[in-house]
């Protein structure tokens, strides 16, 4: 709960702090513009690195692979996306980040990593094992 707290209550704060920090250094409508112009651009960029993820995720469905890491990319494509298009300095620092691929991939090693598939589940090698029933229909 109070981490809820602080990205409804914190974040906004920050957000504003820093806008009135730069308008009153650049100008009122340099900040606006800069505003919308990082939402360009971000959006630019996301939809780049989106269409580069969804080309792989078809590339290993095509090979009977699950995408699963892939998804796990676009779902911080999405949050870097929606980072960018919220005004603020901030959520737009947060949402570049989010555009390094390298980076992303580090929290999403770290995110599998913190989340287990199936405890207890391994075969004689050591290795997770998901047991389960599949039919192909097409």
């Amino acid at each position: 709960m109070p981490l809820f707290l602080l990205l409804f209550i914190g974040v906004p704060l920050i957000e504003l702090y820093l806008l009135i920090q730069v308008g009153s250094e650049i100008g009122a409508l340099p900040t606006i513009g800069l505003s919308i112009l990082t939402a360009i651009l971000g959006a630019y960029l996301v939809r780049l690195q989106g269409f580069s993820v969804l080309r792989r995720v078809h590339d290993l469905m095509d090979r009977d692979q699950v995408p699963a890491l892939e998804v796990l990319d676009g779902a911080l494509l999405l949050m870097a996306g929606l980072m960018l298009l919220l005004p603020g300095f901030l959520t737009d620092a947060l949402g570049f980040l989010l555009l390094i691929p390298p980076l992303r991939r580090r929290l999403i090693r770290r995110f599998v990593r913190l989340v287990p598939v199936a405890p207890g589940d391994r075969d004689q090698a050591g290795q997770r094992v998901i047991e389960g029933e599949f039919r192909r229909e097409r």
